[in-house]
């Protein structure tokens, strides 16, 4: 069974988060905190062991990067994966660059949770594993993550990771976005940004419109969402 940790500042929604938690086979909540030293506390532990942590941002005596930074400071070997309604890009990156595995922006159905936390298993047991990979497992290790995200099965040559990005970008914003505004507030060029903007469009991931000047061709403009996005 994998421990998983809830963290979150109001109680009724990690109530309803441990409970979703407990609904996913393979999993079990080993605690419930509402702080940010409280889930220190909590980690500090040794039983029962945390495997998982769901981690809100916004905690009453600091933030869920804050824990995050100071795990990673005492070495303890547990998984991270944000669960918060903080939707701007600079949250995003810094949670992935200090090594959170996923990012699950607030409101989100159990469906949502459910297809991160069976990735997670997943990838946990192909870690488990052990021994040494070729180039198609270690991109399949790096991938397995991107279920329930963007694309399960992304083209060659896309980055689970730069799809993500984009679709948190256009979460964020509060409307139609350019190219080069979606390039310039992902930190990725404006020709990386149109190539994940076609295959999202293409799927149905994404909406395009055009705004028309009064003169030249129209701009192509991009909003998250269609009825059979998440």
């Amino acid at each position: 069974m994998i421990g998983v940790l809830v963290v979150d500042d109001d109680v009724r929604v990690a109530k309803v988060n441990a409970a979703y938690v407990a609904k996913v086979p393979g999993f079990r909540v080993v605690g419930v905190v509402h702080s940010a030293a409280e889930a220190l506390d909590r980690l500090a532990g040794a039983e029962p062991p945390v495997d998982l942590v769901l981690l809100d941002h916004y905690l009453p005596d600091g933030n869920g990067l804050g824990v995050v930074r100071e795990l990673r400071a005492l070495g303890r070997p547990c998984d991270v994966i944000m669960v918060t309604a903080a939707r701007d890009v600079a949250t995003v990156q810094a949670a992935m660059r200090h090594g959170a595995l996923q990012y699950l922006v607030k409101p989100f159905s159990f469906a949502g949770l459910r297809a991160r936390l069976e990735a997670y298993a997943a990838l946990r047991r192909t870690l488990d594993v052990g021994g040494e990979a070729e180039q198609a497992e270690v991109d399949r290790i790096f991938g397995a993550l991107s279920a329930g995200t963007v694309e399960p099965d992304l083209p060659k040559g896309h980055s689970p990771t730069t799809a993500e990005l984009v679709r948190q970008v256009l979460l964020a914003a509060d409307g139609p976005l350019s190219a080069q505004e979606i390039a310039e507030r992902s930190g990725v060029s404006r020709q990386t940004a149109q190539r994940y903007l076609k295959l999202l469009e293409r799927t149905g991931r994404v909406r395009l419109s055009l705004k028309y000047g009064e003169t030249g061709r129209p701009e192509h403009r991009y909003v998250w969402g269609s009825p059979a996005a998440p």
